[in-house]
C-alpha cells in the first residue's frame, strides 16, 4: 500500500449513503455483549427497500480486504423497506463463542432497486452499499504494534506495520520524516491510517525523490494508533539512492 493512498477513517458516529444513514458505524461484541443495534434512516423523498448481507472480514498480506459470507453473525430483519423520513431497528448478534483472538466481521445495508419504476426510463439509478465492521472481541485483549522490515533501495522506502496483539487497532497516523545532516527537515510524508487486524504486517511503500534522497541522512517513521505512538530512527544506508545490483 503506498504511503499516500489508502482508505481514511474518520472519526463519525453515523455512516452515509446517497439516500439513507446508519447509527452507528461499528459493532462491539464480546462474552458479555452478544447483539447490538443499529438504526438505518431513510432520508429520501421516496420509499426505499434494503437487504443485509454478513461476511467474515479478513486481510490479505497486501492489507486489502478480503470478504467471506458467514452464518457466524445474524442480523435481523435481513430484508425491509422503509418509508421517507422512516427509521428501523436492525439487531445484529451472534452465538459464536469468543476466542484467543478476536473475530472480525463486516455486515453491509444494501439498497435495493426501488419498488416503483423511474417516470423517466432513461434516468439511471445509483444503488449504496455501507459496509459495518463488526468486532467479536477476545476474552483477553491485547493491543500492540511494531515496525518490521525496513529497507531502503533505489530511493524507494519499504517498511511493515504489524499487529502483534490479538485484537484490532486503527492506525491514525503514519508519517516519515527525512532529516539531513544537521536535522533539518528535508522531506515529510503522512497519511491517515485504516485498520489493521490481528496478526496482520500491514504494507507500506514510498518513493523518495533522487534530489531529497541524496540530502536524507536520517529516516523518521512515526505511528499513531488509537491507544500508543511510537518512532524509530533509521540511518540512510549507503548507496540507498541507487538501485542495487
Amino acid at each position: 500500500m503506498s504511503l499516500l493512498t489508502g482508505l481514511g477513517l474518520t472519526q463519525v458516529q453515523k455512516a452515509w449513503g446517497s439516500n439513507f444513514q446508519v447509527n452507528p458505524v461499528r459493532v462491539s461484541l464480546s462474552g458479555k455483549v452478544s447483539n447490538q443495534v443499529l438504526t438505518v434512516r431513510n432520508d429520501s423523498n421516496e420509499t426505499l427497500r434494503f437487504q443485509l448481507k454478513t461476511y467474515t472480514w479478513s486481510q490479505d498480506a497486501k492489507g486489502e480486504m478480503q470478504l467471506t459470507a458467514t452464518e457466524d453473525i445474524v442480523a435481523f430483519p435481513g430484508l425491509f423497506s422503509l418509508n421517507p423520513g422512516e427509521k428501523r431497528s436492525v439487531r445484529v448478534g451472534t452465538l459464536v463463542p469468543v476466542g484467543a483472538v478476536e473475530k472480525t466481521y463486516r455486515i453491509f445495508v444494501e439498497e435495493l432497486t426501488p419498488p416503483t419504476t423511474p417516470k423517466n426510463k432513461n434516468e439511471i439509478r445509483i444503488l449504496t452499499k455501507l459496509g459495518i465492521p463488526v468486532f467479536l472481541q477476545p476474552s483477553q485483549p491485547v493491543v500492540d504494534s511494531k515496525i518490521e522490515n525496513v529497507n531502503i533501495n533505489n530511493s524507494h522506502l519499504y517498511f511493515n506495520l504489524k499487529n502483534t496483539g490479538n485484537t484490532h487497532f486503527v492506525a491514525q497516523k503514519v508519517r516519515v520524516q527525512g532529516l539531513d545532516g544537521t536535522g533539518k527537515s528535508v522531506f515529510d510524508r503522512q497519511r491517515d491510517g485504516w485498520y489493521i487486524l490481528a496478526g496482520v504486517s500491514q504494507p507500506y511503500d514510498l518513493k523518495i525523490p533522487a534530489q531529497e534522497c541524496s540530502k536524507t541522512q536520517t529516516l523518521v517513521l512515526e505511528v499513531k494508533t488509537n491507544n500508543k505512538f511510537f518512532a524509530e530512527r533509521r540511518e540512510m544506508p549507503k548507496n540507498a539512492c541507487t538501485a542495487s545490483k
